[in-house]
């Protein structure tokens, strides 16, 4: 197996080979250009640009590539992608991880603003979206600040719906895909509706499900384990529900639509579970109620040619449900955390007329939150009863308020195009006053303390970017970008002070921490037309003042634990995060029975500066897969390495490497009239595979073996 360094040299390699092996060979053939699919960025605030286009990377999954990604949770989706990979508590979570970076760093937006849930607050907490949904995904890798501010500061995720798009029919329009899944008994639907009233109103509605029982695995569930039940991932059922509905109307001005969407959820954090003596489970129950409005103005005002307005308000609760069990038999329940997050995004982007050869686009971001939670905890204050700001919360409740200022500008040259960018926010953070301090006994004596007034925190996080593509010839592009960002403190990381259950911590935020700073450089190379076509990057981020979640050793080499949690410090060092990300296509056979051969991989590398590791890094990966199809059918292979995590922190143990084997099969033939019907395999070889990037894995593995099979259809428009 492969250690680390030796996967880098691997990629590198093959990063480096790409120009002059494959392309030599694809040279051989007839060269013919490649019909790729359109497709616009929609999160790119200039617009009608597509992939290639941009000098940052951006991968897009769109029609039959998202179909067939798709799976039950937005970080499942998206695992496998270049510098994407999924940190899940069990199958109902599923958070991306891009570039090694989690939680309130990437941006996840839907439809171009905030999913204004708690999925920062911790590792447990899912993402609010239904993947059932997306139209289309598209995912920004590394620090995208200058286009959302200091959030981004690891990636963006924009989930566009198709909810607000200006292009419909005559037509009423139905779509949407049903499936189900043996193993956990899993079913999935999502079944949308548009119906033109005029030629400029249509309506637009949706309903998505996910129900499913505890999914089988390989083996026993916990690392260690060797008695209980065996070959089953153990309070693993998920249950979630997603409805919307929208109006729009459009005409030669533009377009202006509203809409309400709401969505529900219920899983377990997978616990293993005897039936014996005192035992405890936990379930998280989320739900959102959402407003958006979206407008696109043309020529609004002299010397404008766009305007684009959006709008959100969410009302988001969450509550972490305990079970406390004798001997199998549910004794009791109690909600021991609740979250409320009432969150409002505004967004306004002008792109401007040309100004001699430069084309840009200004704007601003208002963004208003107010964060609070309540439940039992470890710490103590005066009144032991539970309530907001009480007792037992995890992270004090707080009012977040933002704006944001941006301009991005870009010029075509005779070699390619250049782009330069800057932002400027000015975050303000409110934290609620108790009646006394806080504080939480350690198991071998003494305290930790949180003041009662913590004081307001203000935070200007600027941010410059530069890049240009160079066109080297009528194939290859050169892509060299440099950003330095900078990062507020998120409210979990200031304020936490306390027990979160269902992720097994007591976490201490610092309500001094300073901002973050990453200055990110980027050079990739790629070659876009032609039956051999490559995408390569390397990346190098120097991260000042970099706050991580640290356990501190207890004198046994062993993290401390408080009532069998683990204890962990919001700290900062500076860090270094560098690696690369590659993918290739090699269409060897064209024709009646086409044949077409990809590469991918990506590995990333993140030490502090004291010489310790970064905790939870997604450890390498390297993928095979082969694309086939023949008359109405259409069939992929992949095989995809992830190796040993051996960079592991302190207190932290290696991960062992697995492997993945999947499929997708289709056949669509003239007869279903806009039908397909669909297998797909995932897990094949059934690993008992752990994810190093989560709190999670040596508490459950993946789930194993499973195939699903369903249909999709659009009819109509």
């Amino acid at each position: 197996m492969f250690r680390k360094k030796q996967s880098a040299l691997l990629i590198s390699a093959v990063i480096a080979s790409l120009p002059v092996s494959f392309v030599a060979a694809a040279e051989n053939q007839t060269e013919q250009a490649v019909e790729i699919p359109s497709l616009t960025v929609t999160a790119d605030p200039l617009g009608a640009r597509s992939p290639d286009e941009l000098i940052f990377p951006v991968s897009v999954l769109a029609d039959e590539e998202l179909d067939k990604q798709r799976a039950g949770t937005l970080g499942e989706t998206l695992d496998g992608l270049p510098g994407v990979a999924n940190s899940d508590f069990g199958p109902g979570v599923g958070r991306p991880v891009v570039r090694g970076l989690q939680g309130s760093r990437v941006q996840v937006l839907e439809d171009g603003l905030k999913t204004a849930d708690v999925s920062g607050e911790g590792g447990d907490h899912t993402v609010a979206i239904d993947p059932g949904r997306a139209e289309q995904i598209e995912v920004f890798r590394g620090p995208a600040t200058l286009l959302y501010g200091s959030g981004a500061a690891g990636g963006v995720i924009n989930v566009k719906s198709g909810r607000f798009s200006p292009e419909f029919g005559d037509a009423p329009r139905v779509h949407g895909q049903l499936g189900y899944g043996y193993n956990g008994d899993e079913r999935q639907g999502n079944i949308g509706l548009e119906l033109p009233v005029t030629d400029n109103f249509v309506l637009r509605t949706d309903y998505g499900l996910r129900r499913s029982h505890d999914f089988d695995i390989d083996g026993y569930q916990q690392i260690g384990q060797t008695e209980g039940d065996k070959d089953t991932l153990q309070n693993s059922d998920a249950a979630s529900d997603s409805f919307s509905v929208t109006g729009l109307f459009k005409g030669d001005w533009g377009y202006a639509g509203l809409g309400y969407s709401r969505w529900r959820t219920d899983y377990g954090i997978p616990e293993v579970f005897l039936g014996e003596g005192e035992e405890e489970q936990e379930r998280i129950r989320a739900d959102f109620d959402r407003v958006d409005f979206r407008s696109e103005l043309n020529d609004p005002l002299p010397g404008f040619r766009t305007a684009r307005l959006k709008l959100s308000h969410t009302n988001f609760n969450q509550q972490e449900v305990g079970y406390a069990f004798h001997d199998g038999e549910i004794e009791e329940s109690e909600v021991e955390l609740e979250f409320e997050n009432d969150e409002t995004d505004a967004r306004l982007e002008l792109v401007h007329n040309p100004i001699g050869l430069w084309q840009g686009v200004v704007g601003l971001q208002v963004n208003d939150r107010d964060f609070a939670a309540a439940g039992e905890g470890h710490g103590h204050g005066e009144h032991e009863e539970e309530e907001h700001g009480g007792e037992g919360f995890y992270v004090r409740d707080n009012e977040t308020r933002s704006f944001g200022l941006f301009i991005l500008e870009e010029r075509l040259t005779d070699f390619g195009r250049l782009e330069f960018a800057a932002r400027v926010d000015h975050v303000r953070s409110n934290p609620s006053t108790l009646a006394e301090e806080r504080h939480i006994e350690l198991p071998g004596g003494g305290e930790l303390h949180q003041e009662a007034d913590l004081g307001d925190r203000n935070f200007t996080p600027f941010s410059l970017s530069a890049g240009s593509i160079i066109d080297l010839d009528d194939k290859h592009h050169l892509r060299l970008a440099i950003t330095r960002s900078e990062r507020a403190p998120s409210p979990e990381q200031l304020y936490a002070f306390g027990n979160h259950a269902a992720s097994g911590t007591v976490e201490i935020g610092d309500a001094g921490l300073d901002e973050e700073t990453y200055t990110n450089l980027e050079i990739g190379l790629d070659r876009h037309a032609g039956p051999f076509r490559f995408d390569s990057t390397l990346f190098y981020n120097y991260v000042q003042d970099f706050i991580y979640l640290a356990s501190r050793d207890d004198g046994t080499g062993n993290p401390i634990l408080i009532e069998g949690d683990t204890l962990v410090f919001n700290q900062q060092d500076d860090a270094r995060f560098y690696g690369a990300e590659f993918t290739a296509a090699w269409d060897v056979i064209e024709g009646t029975v086409p044949l077409t051969l990809r590469l991918s991989g990506d590995y990333v590398r993140a030490k502090l500066d004291n010489g310790d590791n970064v905790p939870r890094i997604s450890p390498g990966r390297l993928g095979f897969g082969v694309d086939t199809a023949y008359q109405d059918w259409s069939l992929s292979v992949d095989y995809r390495h992830v190796f040993r995590q051996s960079e592991s922190a302190d207190l932290e143990s290696d991960t062992e490497g697995y492997d993945l084997l999947s499929f997708n099969a289709s056949w669509a033939p003239d007869s279903l009239k806009g039908a397909e019907i669909f297998v797909q395999g995932r897990n094949l070889l059934n690993e008992d595979g752990r994810r190093h990037q989560s709190f999670l894995k040596d508490e459950a593995p993946i789930i194993g073996r499973t195939v699903m099979t369903g249909i999709r259809f659009d009819f109509g428009g």
